[in-house]
């Protein structure tokens, strides 16, 4: 049996809890469709996340082209 291959390198370091955080944004879109940033944040409950978890899980999201930012400011994905 071969070993596993390395993780990708976008996420290697990353921690556990952005990538539950970014499986919540991203199934929130998924069932609803485009939203705009607060109605998302209500959406996954980001209310109740730490402070700073939404923004930085949507920052990492954005940055692997998980999530997109149309030009009115709503975030859907690709």
């Amino acid at each position: 049996m071969s070993p596993m291959p390395p993780p990708r390198a976008s996420t290697e370091g990353r921690d556990r809890r952005v990538e539950q955080e970014i499986a919540q944004i991203l199934r929130a879109l998924h069932a609803e469709g485009p939203q705009s940033e607060p109605e998302l944040a209500t959406l996954v409950g980001a209310p109740f996340w730490e402070p700073g978890r939404f923004a930085h899980a949507l920052t990492v999201a954005a940055s692997d082209g998980r999530v997109l930012r149309d030009e009115w400011g709503r975030l859907s994905i690709p």
